[in-house]
């Protein structure tokens, strides 16, 4: 039994030793030594998806190690991202997240995490900007045209969405606010059955996504009155911004980030953010991703400090408008 005991203490104390080795190991090791998993809280095959693949596909080039995308669905992308909040911080887990992820779901869900403070950002990626489309028969042709035509006819217009919650619903709100107007909200499983809707007459408006309303706008199925972003979109030239249709406060986007967990080293961060903007850069990338109705931001705009900033903007810009509306998910 001594001897036993004995062994049992030195095996003990090897493994131990061991361990402690490893970690010690890792902790001198360049980084990355290892895979690197980017969760993505949607389903495979959608728009972040999309970006998280083209991405990485660039930055395990760059880094020289893999990365591994895993798509953690559910309660509106909550479920991946709170992953990503108890993940170690290391640099070997990271989210990409988007605007509804890391700014909505704060205001309408009771998270285990806090969206802004639980995170390291590494990089803004891209912007989302909207289109606000109408049914081909409305009479109006310009975004003033169709303030004044809700105006005249309040709580007989509708709106498509994506469901509640959704940046179609949220914007639409705003739009309500902003305008003086008053409509009324269809919710749908997603925004292409609402961009459906739409072209067959049977709703008068969505503030769309650009993949599924651009080319029904080319076809002429439905009327392109604005584009939510600072600057012309360059694959629809000739639809003028909220800005030069007369409603500069009217500036949307849903934005994609990439996110640490809280306490990851500013030096790992510094090194994925430098990944980003190398997998980025160069006309072929943009080109590519606007095609998917992803429009790359600015060299200067990559930065982790940029993501920082806009992010709190966001939260203390959207959060009112959320709240007031009563939006809420269990």
């Amino acid at each position: 039994m001594i001897v036993e005991d004995s062994m049992r203490r030195i095996i003990g104390a090897l493994a131990v030793s061991v361990a402690l080795t490893a970690a010690a190991q890792a902790q001198t090791q360049p980084y990355p030594s290892k895979p690197i998993t980017l969760v993505v809280p949607f389903a495979a095959g959608g728009p972040v998806d999309t970006l998280a693949r083209f991405l990485t596909a660039r930055m395990q080039t760059i880094l020289g190690q893999t990365f591994i995308i895993e798509n953690v669905t559910g309660a509106g992308g909550s479920i991946g991202v709170g992953r990503v909040a108890r993940a170690a911080p290391d640099g070997y887990t990271l989210v990409e997240g988007i605007w509804s992820t890391h700014v909505v779901n704060g205001a309408i869900y009771k998270l285990p995490y806090d969206v802004f403070g639980d995170f390291e950002p590494v990089a803004l990626l891209t912007n989302g900007s909207q289109l606000v489309v109408i049914k081909k028969d409305n009479p109006a042709n310009n975004l003033k045209e169709f303030v004044a035509w809700l105006k005249a006819n309040p709580d007989k217009a509708s709106a498509g969405t994506a469901g509640v919650g959704s940046p179609q619903h949220i914007f639409g709100l705003q739009l309500q606010k902003m305008t003086g107007t008053r409509f009324q909200f269809v919710h749908y499983r997603g925004g292409a059955p609402a961009t459906q809707d739409l072209v067959a007459g049977n709703i008068d408006l969505v503030i769309a996504d650009q993949v599924t309303s651009l080319p029904q706008i080319k076809a002429g199925t439905i009327k392109g009155l604005a584009y939510t972003g600072t600057t012309r979109l360059p694959t629809a030239p000739d639809v003028p911004t909220v800005a030069e249709a007369g409603l500069p406060e009217f500036t949307t986007s849903v934005w994609n980030g990439i996110w640490a967990p809280k306490g990851t080293p500013k030096a790992v961060t510094a090194k994925l953010n430098a990944a980003v903007v190398e997998a980025l850069s160069g006309p072929e990338a943009r080109d590519k991703l606007a095609t998917l109705g992803q429009i790359v931001v600015p060299r200067d705009q990559h930065s982790a400090e940029t993501l920082r900033a806009l992010h709190k903007a966001e939260i203390e810009k959207w959060w009112p408008v959320i709240k007031a509306a009563g939006i809420m998910q269990q």
